[in-house]
Protein backbone atom coordinates (compact mmCIF):
# COMPACT_ATOMS: atom_id res chain seq x y z
CA UNK A 1 0.00 0.00 0.00
CA UNK A 2 2.86 2.39 0.75
CA UNK A 3 6.62 2.40 1.07
CA UNK A 4 8.07 3.78 4.28
CA UNK A 5 11.21 3.34 6.34
CA UNK A 6 10.62 2.84 10.05
CA UNK A 7 12.48 5.65 11.80
CA UNK A 8 14.01 5.90 15.30
CA UNK A 9 12.42 2.88 16.97
CA UNK A 10 12.40 2.98 20.73
CA UNK A 11 14.65 0.39 22.41
CA UNK A 12 15.74 -0.04 26.01
CA UNK A 13 19.04 1.73 25.36
CA UNK A 14 17.52 4.35 23.08
CA UNK A 15 19.68 7.33 22.24
CA UNK A 16 18.85 10.79 21.05
CA UNK A 17 17.19 10.57 17.63
CA UNK A 18 18.83 12.30 14.70
CA UNK A 19 17.06 15.12 12.91
CA UNK A 20 14.56 13.56 10.50
CA UNK A 21 15.23 13.64 6.78
CA UNK A 22 12.75 15.49 4.56
CA UNK A 23 9.65 13.45 3.75
CA UNK A 24 7.48 13.59 0.64
CA UNK A 25 4.03 11.98 0.78
CA UNK A 26 2.43 11.42 -2.60
CA UNK A 27 -0.94 10.00 -3.60
CA UNK A 28 -3.98 9.08 -1.60
CA UNK A 29 -6.50 11.55 -0.26
CA UNK A 30 -6.06 14.45 2.14
CA UNK A 31 -8.26 15.72 4.98
CA UNK A 32 -6.63 18.85 6.38
CA UNK A 33 -9.25 19.69 9.07
CA UNK A 34 -9.73 23.08 7.41
CA UNK A 35 -12.81 21.98 5.46
CA UNK A 36 -15.49 19.27 5.37
CA UNK A 37 -14.05 17.39 2.42
CA UNK A 38 -11.18 15.21 1.28
CA UNK A 39 -9.15 16.09 -1.79
CA UNK A 40 -6.70 14.14 -3.90
CA UNK A 41 -3.24 14.62 -2.49
CA UNK A 42 -0.90 16.11 -5.08
CA UNK A 43 1.95 16.08 -2.61
CA UNK A 44 2.97 16.95 0.94
CA UNK A 45 6.53 18.05 1.70
CA UNK A 46 7.83 17.93 5.26
CA UNK A 47 11.14 19.49 6.11
CA UNK A 48 12.57 20.11 9.57
CA UNK A 49 9.47 18.53 11.12
CA UNK A 50 7.21 21.18 9.55
CA UNK A 51 4.75 21.04 6.67
CA UNK A 52 6.40 23.04 3.88
CA UNK A 53 4.04 22.22 1.00
CA UNK A 54 0.51 20.85 1.43
CA UNK A 55 -1.33 19.49 -1.61
CA UNK A 56 0.94 21.37 -3.94
CA UNK A 57 3.51 20.89 -6.65
CA UNK A 58 6.76 19.47 -5.35
CA UNK A 59 9.80 20.27 -7.48
CA UNK A 60 12.45 17.61 -8.15
CA UNK A 61 14.89 19.59 -6.06
CA UNK A 62 12.57 19.23 -3.06
CA UNK A 63 12.76 15.44 -3.23
CA UNK A 64 16.55 15.28 -3.15
CA UNK A 65 17.54 13.24 -0.11
CA UNK A 66 13.93 12.91 0.98
CA UNK A 67 12.07 9.82 2.11
CA UNK A 68 9.28 9.31 -0.40
CA UNK A 69 6.04 7.68 0.74
CA UNK A 70 3.74 6.63 -2.08
CA UNK A 71 0.13 6.04 -1.08
CA UNK A 72 -2.54 4.19 -3.01
CA UNK A 73 -6.06 5.36 -3.77
CA UNK A 74 -7.52 3.77 -0.62
CA UNK A 75 -5.24 5.79 1.67
CA UNK A 76 -6.43 8.88 3.56
CA UNK A 77 -4.14 11.35 5.30
CA UNK A 78 -5.52 12.91 8.50
CA UNK A 79 -4.08 15.33 11.07
CA UNK A 80 -2.79 13.66 14.23
CA UNK A 81 -5.45 13.12 16.88
CA UNK A 82 -5.37 15.45 19.89
CA UNK A 83 -6.74 13.79 23.05
CA UNK A 84 -7.45 16.40 25.75
CA UNK A 85 -8.40 13.77 28.35
CA UNK A 86 -5.70 11.18 27.72
CA UNK A 87 -5.20 9.27 30.93
CA UNK A 88 -1.91 7.47 31.22
CA UNK A 89 -2.97 6.12 34.60
CA UNK A 90 -4.30 2.61 35.01
CA UNK A 91 -5.68 0.37 37.72
CA UNK A 92 -4.07 -3.02 37.22
CA UNK A 93 -3.76 -5.98 39.54
CA UNK A 94 -5.23 -7.23 42.79
CA UNK A 95 -3.92 -4.36 44.91
CA UNK A 96 -6.07 -1.90 42.95
CA UNK A 97 -3.42 0.83 42.90
CA UNK A 98 -3.98 3.48 40.24
CA UNK A 99 -0.78 4.80 38.74
CA UNK A 100 0.57 6.40 35.57
CA UNK A 101 2.06 4.07 32.95
CA UNK A 102 4.32 6.19 30.76
CA UNK A 103 6.75 3.60 29.43
CA UNK A 104 4.64 1.48 27.06
CA UNK A 105 1.39 3.44 26.89
CA UNK A 106 3.01 6.19 24.76
CA UNK A 107 3.64 3.59 22.05
CA UNK A 108 -0.05 2.65 22.07
CA UNK A 109 -1.16 6.26 21.73
CA UNK A 110 1.20 6.99 18.85
CA UNK A 111 0.41 3.75 17.01
CA UNK A 112 -3.23 4.89 16.91
CA UNK A 113 -2.42 8.25 15.35
CA UNK A 114 -2.78 10.10 18.66
CA UNK A 115 0.12 12.51 18.31
CA UNK A 116 -0.78 14.94 21.13
CA UNK A 117 -2.08 14.20 24.62
CA UNK A 118 -3.19 16.20 27.65
CA UNK A 119 -3.34 13.74 30.58
CA UNK A 120 -6.02 15.75 32.45
CA UNK A 121 -4.60 15.00 35.87
CA UNK A 122 -1.51 13.00 36.78
CA UNK A 123 -1.01 10.70 39.75
CA UNK A 124 2.75 10.79 39.23
CA UNK A 125 3.41 14.25 37.82
CA UNK A 126 7.16 13.93 38.36
CA UNK A 127 7.30 10.72 36.35
CA UNK A 128 5.02 12.11 33.66
CA UNK A 129 7.22 15.16 33.28
CA UNK A 130 10.32 13.00 32.90
CA UNK A 131 8.51 10.90 30.28
CA UNK A 132 7.67 14.05 28.36
CA UNK A 133 11.32 15.13 28.48
CA UNK A 134 12.49 11.75 27.19
CA UNK A 135 10.00 11.91 24.33
CA UNK A 136 10.85 15.50 23.48
CA UNK A 137 14.57 14.70 23.39
CA UNK A 138 14.13 11.61 21.21
CA UNK A 139 15.13 9.11 23.91
CA UNK A 140 11.64 7.55 23.92
CA UNK A 141 8.93 7.18 21.32
CA UNK A 142 5.55 8.65 22.10
CA UNK A 143 3.09 11.44 21.40
CA UNK A 144 3.48 15.01 22.49
CA UNK A 145 2.59 15.25 26.19
CA UNK A 146 1.06 18.52 27.34
CA UNK A 147 1.70 17.92 31.03
CA UNK A 148 -1.23 18.68 33.33
CA UNK A 149 0.62 18.26 36.63
CA UNK A 150 -1.18 17.06 39.76
CA UNK A 151 -4.93 17.27 40.21
CA UNK A 152 -6.34 20.28 42.04
CA UNK A 153 -8.96 18.91 44.41
CA UNK A 154 -9.65 15.73 46.31
CA UNK A 155 -8.51 13.58 43.36
CA UNK A 156 -4.94 14.50 44.37
CA UNK A 157 -3.46 12.20 46.96
CA UNK A 158 -2.69 14.27 50.03
CA UNK A 159 -4.83 17.22 48.90
CA UNK A 160 -5.02 19.97 51.51
CA UNK A 161 -8.70 20.77 51.92
CA UNK A 162 -7.74 23.79 54.04
CA UNK A 163 -5.43 25.36 51.46
CA UNK A 164 -5.69 29.14 51.18
CA UNK A 165 -5.80 31.13 47.97
CA UNK A 166 -2.12 31.94 48.53
CA UNK A 167 -1.37 28.22 48.79
CA UNK A 168 -3.11 27.65 45.45
CA UNK A 169 -1.17 30.51 43.87
CA UNK A 170 2.16 29.04 45.04
CA UNK A 171 1.19 25.59 43.81
CA UNK A 172 0.24 26.91 40.39
CA UNK A 173 3.40 29.02 40.18
CA UNK A 174 5.58 26.01 40.95
CA UNK A 175 4.05 23.73 38.35
CA UNK A 176 3.87 26.46 35.73
CA UNK A 177 7.59 27.07 36.22
CA UNK A 178 8.21 23.35 35.76
CA UNK A 179 6.54 23.35 32.38
CA UNK A 180 2.95 22.11 32.72
CA UNK A 181 0.66 23.20 29.89
CA UNK A 182 -2.65 23.34 31.77
CA UNK A 183 -4.38 22.25 34.97
CA UNK A 184 -7.14 19.82 35.93
CA UNK A 185 -9.63 20.35 38.77
CA UNK A 186 -11.49 17.36 40.19
CA UNK A 187 -13.23 17.26 43.54
CA UNK A 188 -12.55 20.96 43.97
CA UNK A 189 -14.42 23.52 46.06
CA UNK A 190 -15.39 27.02 44.90
CA UNK A 191 -12.84 28.67 47.18
CA UNK A 192 -10.06 26.69 45.49
CA UNK A 193 -11.25 26.76 41.89
CA UNK A 194 -11.39 30.54 41.67
CA UNK A 195 -7.73 31.14 42.60
CA UNK A 196 -6.66 28.19 40.43
CA UNK A 197 -8.27 29.79 37.38
CA UNK A 198 -6.93 33.25 38.21
CA UNK A 199 -3.35 32.09 38.65
CA UNK A 200 -3.35 29.70 35.70
CA UNK A 201 -4.49 32.52 33.43
CA UNK A 202 -1.70 34.73 34.78
CA UNK A 203 0.69 32.14 33.31
CA UNK A 204 -1.27 31.86 30.06
CA UNK A 205 -2.45 28.34 30.94
CA UNK A 206 -5.89 26.76 30.76
CA UNK A 207 -7.99 25.01 33.39
CA UNK A 208 -10.32 22.08 32.80
CA UNK A 209 -12.72 20.64 35.34
CA UNK A 210 -14.49 17.43 36.25
CA UNK A 211 -17.12 19.24 38.29
CA UNK A 212 -20.31 18.46 40.18
CA UNK A 213 -23.79 19.78 40.96
CA UNK A 214 -22.87 22.16 43.78
CA UNK A 215 -23.70 19.42 46.28
CA UNK A 216 -21.57 19.47 49.45
CA UNK A 217 -19.47 22.50 48.53
CA UNK A 218 -18.70 21.25 45.02
CA UNK A 219 -18.79 23.43 41.91
CA UNK A 220 -21.53 23.43 39.29
CA UNK A 221 -20.24 24.05 35.74
CA UNK A 222 -22.47 27.14 35.59
CA UNK A 223 -20.53 28.73 38.46
CA UNK A 224 -17.18 27.60 37.03
CA UNK A 225 -17.97 29.30 33.73
CA UNK A 226 -18.69 32.54 35.55
CA UNK A 227 -15.31 32.15 37.30
CA UNK A 228 -13.61 31.96 33.90
CA UNK A 229 -12.87 28.25 33.47
CA UNK A 230 -11.67 27.24 29.99
CA UNK A 231 -12.98 23.71 29.56
CA UNK A 232 -15.53 21.44 31.24
CA UNK A 233 -15.69 17.67 31.09
CA UNK A 234 -18.50 15.08 30.95
CA UNK A 235 -21.69 17.10 31.47
CA UNK A 236 -22.93 20.63 30.93
CA UNK A 237 -24.49 21.17 34.35
CA UNK A 238 -26.40 24.32 35.16
CA UNK A 239 -29.86 24.43 36.70
CA UNK A 240 -30.73 21.05 35.20
CA UNK A 241 -28.79 19.58 38.13
CA UNK A 242 -30.26 19.19 41.61
CA UNK A 243 -27.79 20.85 44.02
CA UNK A 244 -28.96 18.59 46.85
CA UNK A 245 -27.75 15.47 45.02
CA UNK A 246 -24.62 14.32 43.14
CA UNK A 247 -24.55 15.30 39.48
CA UNK A 248 -24.83 12.01 37.62
CA UNK A 249 -28.21 10.85 39.02
CA UNK A 250 -29.69 14.15 37.84
CA UNK A 251 -27.90 14.36 34.51
CA UNK A 252 -29.20 11.02 33.24
CA UNK A 253 -32.62 12.73 33.00
CA UNK A 254 -31.31 15.80 31.14
CA UNK A 255 -33.91 17.07 28.67
CA UNK A 256 -32.25 18.79 25.72
CA UNK A 257 -35.46 20.73 25.05
CA UNK A 258 -35.67 22.15 28.56
CA UNK A 259 -34.97 25.79 29.30
CA UNK A 260 -32.33 24.74 31.82
CA UNK A 261 -30.27 22.82 29.24
CA UNK A 262 -30.70 25.54 26.62
CA UNK A 263 -29.57 28.15 29.15
CA UNK A 264 -26.39 26.31 30.13
CA UNK A 265 -25.51 25.69 26.48
CA UNK A 266 -25.98 29.40 25.78
CA UNK A 267 -23.68 30.19 28.72
CA UNK A 268 -20.94 27.89 27.35
CA UNK A 269 -21.22 29.46 23.90
CA UNK A 270 -21.32 33.07 25.05
CA UNK A 271 -18.29 32.55 27.32
CA UNK A 272 -16.34 30.52 24.72
CA UNK A 273 -15.93 27.52 27.02
CA UNK A 274 -14.87 24.22 25.46
CA UNK A 275 -16.83 21.05 26.21
CA UNK A 276 -15.04 17.70 26.52
CA UNK A 277 -17.98 15.24 26.55
CA UNK A 278 -16.10 11.91 26.94
CA UNK A 279 -19.17 10.13 25.56
CA UNK A 280 -17.61 6.69 25.86
CA UNK A 281 -16.34 7.08 29.43
CA UNK A 282 -19.44 5.66 31.21
CA UNK A 283 -19.32 2.52 29.07
CA UNK A 284 -16.23 1.25 30.90
CA UNK A 285 -18.40 0.90 34.01
CA UNK A 286 -21.48 -0.66 32.47
CA UNK A 287 -22.80 -2.46 29.42
CA UNK A 288 -20.57 -2.43 26.35
CA UNK A 289 -22.16 -0.35 23.60
CA UNK A 290 -21.79 -0.20 19.83
CA UNK A 291 -18.19 0.47 18.85
CA UNK A 292 -16.61 -1.35 21.77
CA UNK A 293 -15.48 -4.27 19.67
CA UNK A 294 -11.82 -5.24 19.40
CA UNK A 295 -10.39 -4.63 15.94
CA UNK A 296 -7.06 -5.42 17.65
CA UNK A 297 -7.26 -7.36 20.91
CA UNK A 298 -5.96 -4.73 23.34
CA UNK A 299 -5.67 -7.29 26.13
CA UNK A 300 -2.54 -8.73 24.52
CA UNK A 301 -0.57 -5.60 25.37
CA UNK A 302 -0.78 -6.39 29.09
CA UNK A 303 1.53 -8.77 30.91
CA UNK A 304 0.36 -12.38 31.28
CA UNK A 305 -0.25 -11.64 34.95
CA UNK A 306 -2.63 -8.77 34.16
CA UNK A 307 -4.39 -10.85 31.54
CA UNK A 308 -4.92 -13.63 34.07
CA UNK A 309 -6.16 -11.14 36.66
CA UNK A 310 -8.70 -9.69 34.20
CA UNK A 311 -9.97 -13.16 33.30
CA UNK A 312 -10.55 -13.84 37.00
CA UNK A 313 -12.68 -10.75 37.56
CA UNK A 314 -16.47 -11.13 37.94
CA UNK A 315 -18.45 -10.87 34.68
CA UNK A 316 -19.38 -7.38 33.54
CA UNK A 317 -22.89 -6.44 34.67
CA UNK A 318 -25.31 -3.75 33.48
CA UNK A 319 -25.08 -0.54 35.49
CA UNK A 320 -28.28 1.50 35.36
CA UNK A 321 -26.55 4.77 36.23
CA UNK A 322 -23.66 4.55 33.79
CA UNK A 323 -25.68 2.94 31.01
CA UNK A 324 -28.16 5.82 31.23
CA UNK A 325 -25.33 8.33 31.48
CA UNK A 326 -23.89 7.17 28.15
CA UNK A 327 -27.15 8.00 26.38
CA UNK A 328 -27.44 11.32 28.23
CA UNK A 329 -23.92 12.21 27.09
CA UNK A 330 -24.83 11.39 23.50
CA UNK A 331 -28.00 13.49 23.32
CA UNK A 332 -26.59 16.49 25.23
CA UNK A 333 -23.41 16.52 23.13
CA UNK A 334 -25.48 16.60 19.94
CA UNK A 335 -27.63 19.45 21.33
CA UNK A 336 -24.46 21.33 22.25
CA UNK A 337 -23.03 20.81 18.76
CA UNK A 338 -26.26 21.94 17.11
CA UNK A 339 -26.17 25.15 19.15
CA UNK A 340 -22.68 25.99 17.91
CA UNK A 341 -20.77 24.84 20.97
CA UNK A 342 -17.03 24.16 20.76
CA UNK A 343 -16.17 20.50 21.45
CA UNK A 344 -12.83 18.73 21.92
CA UNK A 345 -12.15 15.00 22.04
CA UNK A 346 -11.29 13.26 25.31
CA UNK A 347 -11.17 9.54 25.99
CA UNK A 348 -11.04 9.48 29.82
CA UNK A 349 -10.07 5.80 29.86
CA UNK A 350 -7.92 4.88 32.89
CA UNK A 351 -7.44 1.31 31.73
CA UNK A 352 -8.37 -1.70 33.85
CA UNK A 353 -6.79 -4.27 31.58
CA UNK A 354 -9.50 -4.41 28.91
CA UNK A 355 -9.27 -1.28 26.76
CA UNK A 356 -6.50 1.25 26.16
CA UNK A 357 -6.98 4.98 25.69
CA UNK A 358 -5.08 5.14 22.39
CA UNK A 359 -7.57 2.78 20.76
CA UNK A 360 -10.46 4.48 22.53
CA UNK A 361 -9.75 7.72 20.69
CA UNK A 362 -11.31 5.94 17.70
CA UNK A 363 -14.24 4.78 19.84
CA UNK A 364 -14.83 8.37 20.89
CA UNK A 365 -14.81 9.54 17.25
CA UNK A 366 -17.34 6.81 16.48
CA UNK A 367 -19.52 7.84 19.44
CA UNK A 368 -19.56 11.45 18.24
CA UNK A 369 -20.88 10.27 14.88
CA UNK A 370 -23.39 7.92 16.52
CA UNK A 371 -24.63 10.96 18.44
CA UNK A 372 -25.46 12.60 15.12
CA UNK A 373 -22.37 14.74 14.47
CA UNK A 374 -21.10 14.58 10.86
CA UNK A 375 -17.84 12.65 10.38
CA UNK A 376 -15.92 15.69 9.14
CA UNK A 377 -16.95 17.66 12.22
CA UNK A 378 -16.03 14.72 14.45
CA UNK A 379 -12.55 14.66 12.88
CA UNK A 380 -12.12 18.37 13.53
CA UNK A 381 -13.24 17.82 17.12
CA UNK A 382 -10.52 15.18 17.43
CA UNK A 383 -7.79 17.29 15.83
CA UNK A 384 -7.82 21.07 15.43
CA UNK A 385 -10.35 21.67 18.21
CA UNK A 386 -8.17 19.88 20.75
CA UNK A 387 -5.15 21.89 19.69
CA UNK A 388 -7.07 25.13 20.03
CA UNK A 389 -8.38 24.09 23.45
CA UNK A 390 -4.75 23.91 24.65
CA UNK A 391 -3.77 27.17 22.91
CA UNK A 392 -1.71 25.19 20.39
CA UNK A 393 -3.86 25.63 17.30
CA UNK A 394 -1.36 27.94 15.62
CA UNK A 395 1.11 25.06 15.25
CA UNK A 396 -0.86 21.82 15.62
CA UNK A 397 -4.19 20.20 14.79
CA UNK A 398 -4.43 20.61 11.01
CA UNK A 399 -2.36 19.89 7.94
CA UNK A 400 -1.27 23.33 6.81
CA UNK A 401 2.00 24.80 5.62
CA UNK A 402 4.00 26.14 8.56
CA UNK A 403 2.52 23.77 11.15
CA UNK A 404 4.32 20.92 12.86
CA UNK A 405 4.09 17.79 10.74
CA UNK A 406 1.77 15.49 12.71
CA UNK A 407 -0.47 13.15 10.71
CA UNK A 408 -1.61 9.59 10.29
CA UNK A 409 -2.68 7.55 7.29
CA UNK A 410 -5.67 5.21 7.33
CA UNK A 411 -7.15 2.79 4.85
CA UNK A 412 -10.66 3.73 3.80
CA UNK A 413 -12.54 7.03 3.69
CA UNK A 414 -13.45 8.14 7.25
CA UNK A 415 -16.03 10.58 5.88
CA UNK A 416 -18.00 7.60 4.61
CA UNK A 417 -17.34 5.40 7.64
CA UNK A 418 -15.71 6.97 10.69
CA UNK A 419 -14.58 3.52 11.83
CA UNK A 420 -11.98 3.66 9.08
CA UNK A 421 -9.84 5.79 11.41
CA UNK A 422 -9.09 2.49 13.16
CA UNK A 423 -7.20 1.23 10.11
CA UNK A 424 -3.96 3.08 10.88
CA UNK A 425 -1.21 2.36 8.35
CA UNK A 426 1.34 5.09 9.03
CA UNK A 427 1.98 7.75 11.67
CA UNK A 428 4.11 10.88 11.49
CA UNK A 429 5.01 13.10 14.42
CA UNK A 430 7.16 16.18 13.87
CA UNK A 431 8.22 14.77 10.53
CA UNK A 432 9.33 11.40 11.90
CA UNK A 433 7.62 8.42 10.25
CA UNK A 434 6.55 5.37 12.26
CA UNK A 435 5.10 2.00 11.37
CA UNK A 436 2.14 1.53 13.75
CA UNK A 437 2.25 -2.26 13.45
CA UNK A 438 5.85 -2.26 14.64
CA UNK A 439 5.06 0.08 17.53
CA UNK A 440 2.30 -2.27 18.66
CA UNK A 441 4.58 -5.30 18.38
CA UNK A 442 7.02 -3.55 20.67
CA UNK A 443 4.28 -3.06 23.25
CA UNK A 444 2.85 -6.59 23.34
CA UNK A 445 2.79 -8.21 26.78
CA UNK A 446 4.53 -5.33 28.54
CA UNK A 447 1.89 -3.23 30.37
CA UNK A 448 1.25 -4.11 33.99
CA UNK A 449 2.50 -5.82 37.07
CA UNK A 450 4.48 -9.00 37.58
CA UNK A 451 4.45 -11.11 40.76
CA UNK A 452 7.89 -9.75 41.71
CA UNK A 453 6.74 -6.17 41.31
CA UNK A 454 3.61 -6.80 43.37
CA UNK A 455 5.69 -8.24 46.18
CA UNK A 456 7.80 -5.11 46.56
Amino acid sequence: MYRVVLFALFIASAVRAQAPAPVVVRGGWLFTATSDTVVRNRGVLVRGGVFQIVNGTIAPADTAGARVVQLDDESYILPGIFDVHAHYNMTLGPNGTRSDEYTINPLIFLANGVTSTFPAGEYDPEGMMEARKRIDSGRQIGPRIFNSGPYFGTARRGWNANATAEDIYRDVDEWAARGVRGFKAKGISPQHLKPLIERAHLHGLTVTGHLESGYRNSVNPKDAILMGIDRIEHFLGGDELDPTKPAYPSWIHADVKSKEVRDIIDLFVSHHVTFDPTITAPVYFGTLQEGFDYWIDERKFFTPEVQAWVKGLPPRKPNVLFDSLYWAFRRTTKAFYDAGGFIALGTDNPSRGEFLAGFSAHRELHALVLAGIPPAAALRIGTINGARALNAGDKLGSIEAGKFADLFVVRGNPLKDIKNTRNVRMVMKAGVVYDPAELLRMAEGKIGFTPAAEAR
